[in-house]
């Protein structure tokens, strides 16, 4: 590959222009000087435009955003502005939504474990229903009603159809083989229906499935819902939410279905399967993915005669897991050129102690690229941030959104002092900067 990076991969309103790529009509290499890195940028028209998109594909009200994809107070109020439901798999998530003025009876719980905090958090916040994982989580609910005095529970039955999609084994949830849901084929999907139906602690509302992530076939998703929508034809259920799971394009010439072939395919599959009313939907990554790049200083270039080329960057698997994690494969360029060929071919690597902190094992990078250069990953809008770690001590990046001409810092960078605010000082010892050196003095005197 030696061609310019693919227009299709940049977030809606990139541009090129005398000063590089801009997005939302800012220049990265001025995000970059101003923001530092490494950065993530996030298109805030094009978050807008995909949740509508959305919306116009399924309906009002039909359409949940999986917010594990990308979480911070903006996104969740502005997935809230554009008439989106909310998502969440956690306590933390939830914490989140409700912070950023989300009701509660639009935001859903999601999660294989819920402890009985969330749980109650959930209920005492008035979420729209908890989507129940198994029979030990129907004991923690029946339980907390009886201590509690709660009303009924409204719930939705996660169901594991038997069908498994997704780019990767690990992203691939929705098969017998699975942590989440009710069986199907071995009839714990029926079980868990009777038992909500028989309890006092549960308002059955529905069922739910998911088969996967990163899912570029859009037959696949609408196998998925057919099934689950039989399920509930035949258990009698009066809703029914067919999950998330459409894939993007981390690389140039991948095709990708858009919302509404997606809703055509699981509409048709879901009325064939029997089922006539409204059905929910969760997208998460196909939302948010390409609306996000990140920015990159390099550091170093490293020839190795007759083996490669590293370039190395200020961030790495701390910021962006995927490439280690599941495999992800993405490209680079470099924003003052955006569009120039990429004739070099290195191995982009991170900051961190393992050598399989990759970013792209084969980049495709222009031939003058050079060290101070800024750099910039595209399609890193979903499960980058997410994911983020403090590995090998590093502050998490900052978050900026940008759109017509300015750019808002949503989520600040991580300082070195942040990554001392959870240590529990010992006995006699200050906490913060001043305690750690008063500690090192100590141990040298005592050495």
């Amino acid at each position: 590959m030696s061609e310019a990076v693919s227009p299709d991969l940049l977030p809606l309103t990139a541009q090129d222009g005398p000063d590089g790529l801009s997005v939302g009509g800012v220049s990265l290499v001025e995000l970059g000087r101003r923001f530092g890195t490494p950065l993530f940028v996030y298109d805030e028209e094009h978050l807008r435009r995909r949740c509508r998109e959305a919306v116009a594909a399924f309906g009002p009200g039909l359409v949940a955003y999986a917010s594990k994809a990308f979480l911070c107070t903006a996104m969740a109020r502005l997935a809230h502005e554009e008439g989106l439901l909310l998502d969440v798999a956690s306590g933390g998530e939830l914490r989140v939504a409700l912070n950023a003025g989300v009701p509660g009876d639009r935001i859903v719980l999601h999660g294989n474990n819920k402890d009985d905090g969330e749980l109650l958090a959930a209920v005492r916040a008035g979420v729209r229903h908890v989507v129940v994982d198994n029979f030990d989580e129907m004991d923690r609910i029946e339980r907390l009603a009886t201590v509690h005095g709660l009303a009924p529970v409204p719930v939705v039955l996660r169901v594991a159809p038997g069908v498994a999609a997704g780019g990767h084994q690990a992203i691939r949830t929705g098969g017998t083989d699975s942590k989440f849901g009710f069986g199907l084929a071995t009839g714990a999907a029926a079980a868990a229906v009777r038992r909500a139906r028989s309890s006092g602690a549960m308002a059955l509302e529905g069922v739910h499935a998911h088969v996967g992530s990163q899912v570029l076939d859009a037959g696949r998703l609408a196998d998925g819902a057919a099934t689950i929508a039989r399920f509930a034809v035949e258990s009698g259920v009066a809703g029914l939410t067919v999950g998330g799971g459409l894939g993007v394009a981390y690389e140039g010439g991948e095709r990708v279905p858009s919302f509404a072939e997606w809703a055509t395919g699981v509409r048709t599959a879901v009325r064939d399967a029997g089922w006539t009313g409204p059905f929910v939907v969760e997208p998460g990554r196909s939302v948010t993915a390409r609306a996000g790049l990140t920015l990159y200083r390099v550091g170093t270039i490293k020839h190795i005669e007759g083996v490669r080329t590293y370039v190395g960057v200020d961030g790495g698997m701390s910021d962006n897991i995927r490439p280690a994690l599941y495999g992800g494969r993405y490209e680079a360029f470099l924003p003052r050129a955006p569009f120039a060929d990429r004739p070099l071919r290195a191995r982009l690597v991170g900051k961190h102690c393992e050598s399989g902190d990759i970013l792209v094992d084969d980049a495709a990078l222009p031939a003058d690229l050079a060290v101070s250069d800024l750099l910039a990953t595209p399609v890193t809008g979903a499960y980058g941030y997410a994911m983020a770690s403090n590995y090998n001590k590093l502050p998490r990046p900052a978050v900026v959104f940008v759109r017509d001409g300015g750019a808002r810092l949503v989520v600040r960078r991580e300082t070195e002092d942040d990554l001392l605010r959870l240590d529990v000082p010992g006995p006699g010892e200050r906490p913060g900067a001043a305690g750690v050196a008063q500690v090192t003095a100590r141990r040298l005197t005592t050495a």
